[in-house]
């Protein structure tokens, strides 16, 4: 891997940027989450102070900050590029990456691929899995619903909690947009991204038959002449 400094967009409470801290590369972090920002805010405070030197945070839309200034290293895990609902915001995003990325650098970032199951899934069934320990609630069963949207391409679930000890659960809604892989081949193409690693599954191995997540490692050049003058015109 490229040497620091990184950005990290969707950085969250700090599942990334904090190893990278403490092996010491210096990350900047974007997110729009208050209470995730905040979190990782008391878990810096629990590290030494050059690892809490090497970190520094940006409350912020990743379509919309500018930082003025240049890194190795862009990074967007865990499925952030999923949150970008339509292609405008797919395009205003990645143009905020290539503005950011330094010459020779990478952007690397990884998606859930869209998976039959869940896309024709029953919405009025609830998909049940193995009980879990919750680190604050003991013993939890833990159900998912899904209903996909095939015109917007847009995957809804709810994720339920039940603590077996008869305690309240709860229900967290989340929506992701789902990116076929020539589609976002395409979309990285016409956004001016070029020499694109595929990797499958977190491993360095490519891509072939039944993958869950793709990793897409690129370099940022220009936009074809056709994008540019599509831009202009919009």
């Amino acid at each position: 891997m490229l040497g620091g400094p990184v950005l990290e967009y969707g950085i969250g409470t700090g599942r990334i940027a904090l190893p990278l801290a403490r092996a010491g590369i210096a990350v900047t972090g974007i997110d729009r989450s208050a209470p995730m920002l905040s979190a990782l805010k008391r878990h810096l405070a629990a590290e030494p102070e050059e690892v809490r030197r090497r970190v520094h945070l940006v409350k912020g839309d990743m379509r919309k900050v500018r930082l003025r200034r240049r890194f190795p290293v862009v990074l967007a895990a865990f499925n952030t590029i999923l949150h970008l609902a339509e292609r405008h915001e797919v395009e205003s995003f990645f143009e905020r990456v290539r503005q950011h990325l330094a010459p020779g650098g990478r952007f690397i970032f990884d998606f859930s691929l869209p998976h039959p199951d869940y896309l024709g899934a029953d919405p009025e069934r609830r998909y049940g899995t193995p009980r879990f320990r919750h680190p604050s609630r003991g013993l939890v069963r833990y159900g998912e619903r899904f209903d996909y949207d095939p015109l917007r391409q847009m995957l809804h679930m709810e994720l339920e909690f039940s603590p077996v000890d008869g305690s309240a659960g709860w229900t967290v809604p989340l929506t992701h947009r789902q990116f076929f892989p020539r589609e976002m081949e395409a979309l990285l193409h016409y956004n001016g991204f070029r020499d694109l690693v595929w990797s499958a599954d977190f491993t360095d191995a490519a891509p072939e038959g039944q993958v869950d997540s793709l990793v897409v490692s690129c370099t940022s050049g220009a936009p074809p002449r056709s994008r540019r003058a599509s831009a202009r015109r919009g």
